[in-house]
């Protein structure tokens, strides 16, 4: 609990919640894979569970289930996650073998969010925007501007029902949404001018993500020019396009997360929403895996993307053995080296992989429908980390029956 600095406060009424019942519902709720509402119906219908929040309910029922968004909101201020893995690396040190073998790759774990184009990013701008203004000019007395909105609105949904979106459909319409746009937050401005109003920080927030959408989205409707830091939702503006190249699935949206393995244990070595090259990363993951094991790693496992000339001569430096794919002569143990090799890829294409698919089809990672990038950072750990604490779980009661 004192590494997510969790204390009862000693004034005012007592949290529901203890320090440690909080941390554990968190995990409860990646082990039940649900939602925050049947959260909290399984708890109270369910003693285990409440024994394992450190609650006890009796005849009592919850019925805020907004409790679990606010329990998340709260660790996720606090979360700092390479000090919380040391902690549960030494924690759970007894039951990982080999801790100087680690396996390395990236994955994207998806935001909850509709497939973003441009018509549907501008039709959200536009009518957010609209209602808000709607809503100002009706507190302030003020005549609304002329805008045409249920029109557009029809048109809109005229065009999302159709199975074939044509060019010759699109252009037009991206150029009136975004005409419509520049002219609602051109009002916006002169409203905040010339009224003393103020709104909370989401709104401001909320209003230069818009003016952010629409510079970018009219610079590429009008020179084709590729967008940096595209924005591909005015809710969530810290998501950024990941492209992935997958045959099914080129581009993600959502967080890439560079994971390391110890063991079949994984662990965090970087996470961000902006697209980055995890062949690059190959040395700070190794820094990663000896702060936590405080050993020397020895072999590491990696795909082809992390095997740059920068890397391969780390390695060696270090005597680091790869599953990288030699360049130049063979050595004369080229048999031997080449066994290991097959053993290090099998571990890592198995292992690491599979967990990948692991946590997100049974401990709630598929889609993260977290709605701030705080609480989805926070929301994509406990997922990990609840995949890592029943393997571990497992492992120490393999060893009570061995030594039964």
């Amino acid at each position: 609990m004192s590494e997510f600095g969790l204390r009862e406060s000693s004034k005012g009424r007592g949290s529901l919640f203890s320090p440690k019942g909080r941390i554990a519902l968190m995990f409860l709720k990646h082990y039940a894979c649900c939602s925050d509402e049947l959260l909290i119906e399984q708890l109270n219908s369910n003693l285990d569970y409440q024994f394992f929040c450190d609650i006890s309910l009796g005849y009592e029922r919850l019925t805020n289930y907004k409790i679990v968004s606010q329990i998340r909101c709260e660790l996720a201020s606090k979360l700092s996650i390479g000090q919380l893995e040391k902690h549960l690396y030494n924690q759970w040190r007894d039951y990982i073998d080999h801790p100087d073998q680690v396996v390395v790759d990236a994955t994207c774990y998806e935001s909850e969010l509709r497939y973003p184009t441009i018509q549907k990013l501008l039709w959200e701008a536009v009518d957010w925007l609209y209602r808000q203004l709607k809503r100002t000019c009706s507190a302030l007395g003020v005549r609304m501007i002329r805008s045409k909105y249920l029109k557009w609105k029809r048109r809109y949904q005229g065009f999302s029902k159709m199975r074939r979106k044509t060019q010759k459909k699109r252009i037009p319409l991206t150029r009136a949404l975004l005409g419509l746009l520049k002219k609602l937050i051109d009002f916006e401005q002169s409203l905040r001018e010339h009224h003393n109003i103020t709104f909370n920080l989401a709104y401001y927030r909320r209003v230069a993500t818009i003016k952010k959408v629409y510079a970018q989205q009219y610079a590429h409707f009008k020179t084709g020019a590729k967008i940096k830091d595209r924005i591909v939702s005015i809710a969530k503006d810290y998501v950024r396009p990941i492209v992935r190249g997958k045959e099914i699935k080129p581009v993600e949206f959502g967080a890439k997360v560079n994971k390391l393995q110890i063991d079949g244990i994984s662990f965090i070595e970087h996470l961000s929403f902006n697209a980055f090259n995890e062949g690059k990363r190959l040395q700070s993951t190794i820094y990663k895996a000896q702060s936590l094991t405080h050993r020397k790693t020895k072999i590491i496992g990696a795909d082809a993307i992390y095997a740059t000339n920068k890397n391969r001569r780390y390695v060696t430096h270090h005597n680091i053995k790869t599953d990288f794919k030699r360049k130049g002569k063979r050595p004369k143990n080229y048999k031997d080296e080449n066994k290991l090799k097959a053993l290090i890829t099998k571990e890592r294409a198995t292992r690491l992989e599979g967990s990948f698919g692991k946590e997100k089809q049974h401990y709630h990672l598929n889609r993260v429908k977290a709605k701030t990038k705080a609480t989805e950072i926070l929301w994509i750990f406990f997922g990990i980390h609840t995949a890592n604490a029943l393997e571990i779980g497992r492992r120490m009661s393999q060893a009570q029956q061995i030594a039964a």
